[in-house]
């Protein structure tokens, strides 16, 4: 079992990670999901997701979520060709908190040195707290 600490950690870049790991057969569980960043322009992230969520209907989706474990969730989703048997078994095996929940903090949880966000040479990044909140999330 691996465990990923995502603070200051760059979504798309440990999502790209997890999903190798889980297609490997590794069970892959994200901490602190909430305290990852997104990089991009803030306006045009705001814009992108509103956009997003208002396509479909709310009974047939596409469905976006607004937790931020989820939300990271599904952006792993992304990764791994969910709709195949294998897909499904490694997609199966991710799972994402929101902070350090009580029965992993035994285990030790690492993190991407190629993920952080000191990596990107611009300011322009949001953190999935933040952009969750902008969609209208209560958490």
């Amino acid at each position: 079992m691996i465990i990923v600490d995502g603070k200051d950690l760059i979504v798309g870049r440990v999502a790209t990670f997890v999903a190798k790991q889980a297609l490997l057969g590794e069970t892959v569980k994200i901490v602190n999901c909430e305290q990852m960043y997104v990089s991009g322009d803030r306006a045009f992230l705001v814009e992108d997701t509103h956009r997003r969520r208002m396509q479909g209907t709310w009974e047939k989706g596409p469905f976006f979520f607004r937790r931020p474990d989820r939300f990271v969730r599904r952006i792993v989703r992304g990764m791994v060709n969910h709709k195949t048997p294998r897909g499904t078994l490694a997609y199966k095996r991710v799972m994402c908190y929101i902070g350090h929940p009580e029965e992993l903090k035994q285990h030790k949880a690492i993190s991407i040195d190629g993920a952080h966000i000191k990596k990107i040479p611009n300011l322009k990044y949001v953190t999935v707290n933040e952009l969750c909140k902008m969609m209208g999330s209560n958490f």
